[in-house]
């Protein structure tokens, strides 16, 4: 094994990082857990659905600002003047303990679909948009989008877009259709970056750019919240929307003209990791509520646990979130010791096997907790659409697997 291959399996969390993760089960336990229920709650409450409740304005604001004064934030930023300067195994750690709980990650302002446009924004932005968009998203001042999907053409190719771009003297005017673009009805959704086709005459990868296009823009029009196995997520949604002649300068484009699919590599890449490291914080809360549940109640005279095959359904899910851990870290430290790019082929393989994996495990703990596990008494039906939905973002199972074998076959000249 070379030395390369051996730093591969160097995969503890690193001493620095030791005492940031035990503060960040303190804020969780001290400042995100209390006001769960009362901001779930005040859903219901709302005039309007597409909008939010002050008192929930209020209390993730509180969250927010005890995390800002105890150094918790951004730490998703591997950069340490603008993030917290942590690699993405040791993030890693930590993004599986916010998956757990569903107001941890934007507690922390460390919540999709803005950490991988400030990402983005951080890498490739210019010192003009970084100041214009960077610096409130880094402040949890606004929120963003990400518009990449559309409802007439595959998505499962990155490089399949319609939306076109075209340049007019010193702008640039956007016509086309998108759909599912999470976070866009969100009130506090102030930009979108947006995947179009400037270049239709170029190869296929050079003929996409990525423009920055604020949500309030004319000719921006928001037609409806998709919704998710029945539910629309409002207020944030995952919107349908339309560009009708949309125009922003032509200096919000990001890297330059032919540099979207480049971008959507850079961006996804760390997006589909975190997607991963937060998934398998879910999965321990499913495996949690199994236990719990199989362990208290009795039918037929014995815990639940002990009837039929469920103590190895308990078992196997221990196993397989073990081994999804140390997939999703072994693909955190591959990021930081061979690069994004070079890292491709293990972050798909995590993508590939962790939302399917955990999905499964979701599935089991709803089929012990019975009528309550699909019920509003356990988070487990949310989890799971939640959870089922992230097999196709971010590129569907297909495709990772395609990334996966293809390495494989090129192995032995095969492909």
């Amino acid at each position: 094994m070379s030395d390369l291959e051996a730093d591969l399996f160097q995969l503890a969390m690193s001493e620095k990082a030791q005492p940031l993760m035990d503060a960040v089960k303190k804020h969780i336990a001290e400042n995100v857990v209390p006001i769960t229920d009362e901001f779930i709650a005040l859903h219901a409450e709302k005039e309007d659905r597409w909008s939010w409740h002050p008192r929930q304005l209020e209390l993730l604001d509180g969250a927010k600002t005890k995390a800002k004064e105890s150094g918790l934030w951004n730490f998703f930023l591997p950069d340490a003047d603008t993030g917290e300067g942590l690699n993405n195994l040791d993030y890693a750690y930590i993004a599986a303990e916010l998956g757990k709980y569903p107001l941890a990650s934007e507690s922390l302002n460390c919540s999709a679909p803005d950490t991988g446009n400030m990402e983005v924004l951080e890498r490739v932005g210019t010192p003009a948009q970084k100041e214009q968009w960077l610096t409130p998203l880094l402040n949890g001042e606004i929120r963003s989008a990400y518009a990449m999907t559309e409802p007439a053409l595959p998505s499962s190719d990155a490089k399949n877009i319609s939306t076109s771009a075209v340049l007019d003297a010193d702008e640039w005017v956007i016509n086309g259709e998108k759909f599912y673009i999470s976070g866009a009805g969100d009130p506090r959704c102030k930009i979108m970056i947006t995947m179009v086709k400037t270049s239709p005459d170029a190869a296929p990868s050079k003929q996409q750019s990525q423009i920055l296009i604020p949500i309030d823009t004319p000719g921006v029009e928001i037609l409806e919240g998709m919704q998710v196995f029945g539910e629309d997520h409002a207020p944030r949604g995952h919107m349908h929307l339309k560009f009708n002649n949309v125009r922003v300068p032509k200096e919000n484009i990001l890297l330059g003209e032919g540099r979207g699919f480049e971008i959507s590599q850079l961006r996804l890449g760390p997006g589909r990791i975190h997607h991963c490291m937060r998934s398998i914080g879910k999965a321990e809360l499913a495996l949690e509520l199994m236990v719990k549940r199989a362990g208290t109640r009795e039918a037929f005279g014995k815990p639940i646990a002990k009837l039929g095959k469920n103590i190895e359904v308990i078992s196997r899910a221990r196993i397989e979130i073990n081994a999804m851990r140390l997939a999703v870290l072994q693909a955190a430290k591959a990021m930081d010791v061979l690069g994004n790019k070079e890292a491709r082929v293990y972050v798909s393989a995590v993508k590939a096997m962790v939302p399917e994996k955990v999905c499964e495990i979701i599935d089991q703990a709803i089929q012990i907790h019975g009528a309550t596990g699909v019920s509003q008494w356990t988070p487990l039906a949310g989890l799971y659409t939640d959870m089922r939905h992230l097999r196709f973002a971010d590129g569907p199972d297909e495709v990772h697997h395609m990334v996966v074998g293809r390495a494989e076959l090129q192995k032995y000249d095969l492909w």
